[in-house]
């Protein structure tokens, strides 16, 4: 049995290189520092994001900002909560959550690098009176899932900046 599992391990590893498999790693940008002015829970959690890689600095100081390879501009952090539908009583039964952001990237001259680009995530909750705290804490909780995935997909379209030139 022991003979058998040593022979089958290497066999496992062969067909997972050979898939393609690969963990994630760090991102390569075309830039070796960033600004970022926002003081979001967004713009925390991106800067965090940024500063995990030790590929990327990032300038929060406004003064120093011409020195930055490239300007990041949050131009929109919204967060929406719309009716989706009420019971026979006509108390609220389902909300749509949705997370909007919008952001552009340009560099100190003006050269815009990435345009005004908006990202929109909305997720379905359902909802009862009897539960409003619990409710709450979980639209929060819904919130900082959206937001997460939000810098996930701004860290992604950053990565995709090939050269700070047009």
């Amino acid at each position: 049995m022991q003979r058998r599992a040593l022979v089958l391990l290497p066999l496992a590893g062969l067909a997972l290189a050979g898939c393609g498999f690969k963990l994630r790693q760090a991102p390569n940008f075309a830039f070796s520092t960033i600004y970022l002015s926002t003081g979001s829970p967004l713009g925390i959690e991106l800067r965090r994001n940024l500063e995990a890689g030790d590929r990327v600095r990032v300038i929060r100081d406004a003064a120093a900002r011409d020195s930055a390879d490239a300007i990041l501009e949050i131009l929109q952090d919204q967060r929406e909560r719309v009716v989706l539908g009420y019971n026979s009583s006509g108390q609220v039964r389902e909300f749509q959550l949705r997370t909007r952001v919008r952001f552009r990237v340009r560099t100190p001259s003006d050269i815009e690098l990435l345009p005004s680009t908006e990202i929109l995530l909305q997720q379905d909750q359902s909802y009862d009176e009897t539960f409003a705290l619990a409710k709450e804490a979980e639209a929060q909780l819904i919130y900082r899932n959206m937001q997460s995935d939000a810098v996930q997909q701004i860290m992604r379209r950053l990565a995709a900046i090939k050269t700070l030139t047009p």
